[in-house]
């Protein structure tokens, strides 16, 4: 998902979440960026073999829907729109900007019906970006990917995250149908303060971050603030308790070659999330509380940490100052190595009936360059690849902070994938089961066979589409 939740570009070489690479070099075995086998044009595209000039279309209105709704994304991105459109006087913008649920809901309709946008953003994996790739309402972008040099700005690991294969079965492979802006992670945001009043430092493992609480809910603190009533922000906290006791197997599970969700793992997470609702770590009635109605509160000093991504970090600056702190996920030891969900942002994808496929592409172009980025640092938002100005960021503000766990995260292989892109219906199945778990009306025990359930019998269709691959695992 990424909101997210979920990198930086241009041609420099940079560390690539090397996590997600050993999981998607595999999938995408033998398959060259740029292509698939299947040819790189396909519906919408065109067949460009160099870059086009917008200012030579004529007379343009490119309908852009988007979800870069908050203070810093939506900053850069209006700054980038207004450049893109003096750049091009001849092309007019035309936003749609919606909240992640909001856009996630109309989205389909919308690309669907007549009058389509010419650009959205794509949430990742088989709930959005492969259910619109099998309907046919993407183009592919690998013919772009080349006149762009795409294919060489971002590392393989995030082109694979993009790929849909070419009969829209298959995520993580196949044809390019994305590029994303913005990398981000779930990180664990603190206010200073609070911890210094609780006599408590920034912890350096997950055990210092856990016997903290305990501490903070006795001197009538809110240990972590969380809102659940848009259902998503309890998949990125279960998450970060899942990467806890497995990321690696969680990784290979939402890649379709894991042991499924019936495990150890999973009931572990689970039952921790039950016990910080049981011990009061958690707001009372967290399902009633929206998502940006929690950061909010946490910003005002209503809890000591925030486990959210990192697109919130302009905003929760805004009103914290140099109260603010981030860091991934303490490790379970000392100077270890971090694990946490994560990737880059929504793929920004074209639409297969959109008018102006070639204004579109140098579009994704211009939001994703060199420049791109630097004005996303600016903005205080993370890059896919930073650049530049993320190198300047002074590493003792929480921008560098940020800066510097992507780029711990990335080296130390330690970003796990968003749970939602495991399967066409995970995303409803997960949000409505963490629902039951914070409510305390959901087992442990009962949310793992519910989740495998719902895995294992995709599993099984994914085995019968292709009867030459091994047994996927996890799904007896």
């Amino acid at each position: 998902m990424g909101i997210p939740g979920t990198g930086a570009r241009r041609r420099h070489t940079r560390a690539a979440p090397t996590v997600l690479s050993a999981a998607l070099v595999l999938l995408a075995a033998g398959c060259v960026p740029g292509t698939d086998g299947s040819g790189a044009a396909g519906p919408g595209t065109g067949a460009a073999t160099a870059v086009p000039d917008p200012a030579k279309a004529g007379k343009v209105t490119l309908t852009v829907w988007d979800q870069e709704i908050r203070g810093g994304t939506n900053g850069e991105l209006e700054q980038l729109n207004k450049e893109f459109q003096r750049k091009y006087p001849n092309v007019r913008i035309k936003r749609v900007a919606r909240g992640f649920t909001d856009l996630k809901t109309t989205l389909k309709l919308a690309v669907s019906g007549n009058h389509p946008p010419d650009v959205i953003q794509a949430n990742q994996g088989y709930p959005d970006m492969v259910s619109f790739v099998r309907a046919g309402l993407l183009a592919p972008l690998d013919n772009q990917a080349g006149i762009y040099d795409w294919n060489t700005r971002y590392p393989n690991t995030l082109l694979n995250l993009n790929r849909v294969s070419a009969d829209g079965t298959d995520f993580g492979t196949g044809r390019l149908y994305g590029i994303s802006q913005t990398g981000e992670y779930i990180g664990l945001y603190y206010n200073k303060d609070l911890l210094k009043k609780a006599g408590l430092e920034p912890p350096e493992t997950w055990r210092d971050f856990t016997d903290g609480l305990a501490k903070l809910k006795g001197r009538g603190e809110l240990p972590v603030q969380f809102g659940n009533l848009d259902k998503y922000p309890a998949i990125h906290t279960f998450g970060v308790l899942q990467g806890q006791v497995d990321g690696a197997g969680t990784r290979d599970t939402v890649l379709g070659r894991g042991d499924g969700f019936d495990t150890a793992a999973t009931k572990d997470a689970a039952a921790t999330l039950t016990d910080w609702t049981k011990r009061g770590y958690l707001p009372k009635g967290a399902n009633g509380l929206g998502y940006d109605d929690a950061a909010k509160k946490f910003a005002s000093g209503d809890g000591a940490y925030l486990l959210t991504g990192t697109w919130q970090l302009a905003d929760l600056k805004k009103t914290m100052g140099d109260k603010l702190g981030l860091m991934p996920p303490p490790p379970a030891k000392a100077g270890g190595d971090p694990v946490t969900t994560g990737g880059q942002g929504l793929a920004w994808s074209i639409t297969s009936r959109s008018r102006h496929p070639e204004v579109a592409a140098a579009y994704l172009d211009f939001i994703t360059n060199a420049h791109a980025a630097d004005v996303m640092t600016r903005h205080g938002v993370l890059p896919a690849v930073p650049g530049r100005a993320a190198a300047e960021v002074a590493p003792d503000t929480v921008d560098g902070q940020m800066v510097d766990g992507w780029k711990r995260l990335s080296a130390a292989d330690g970003l796990v994938p968003y749970l939602d892109y495991s399967t066409p219906t995970f995303y409803d199945t997960l949000s409505a089961a963490l629902q039951g778990v914070v409510s305390g009306k959901t087992s442990p025990e009962k949310l793992a066979t519910t989740l495998q359930k719902d895995y294992g019998a995709f599993m099984a269709q994914q085995r019968e589409r292709h009867t030459a691959k091994p047994d996927p695992a996890g799904t007896e």
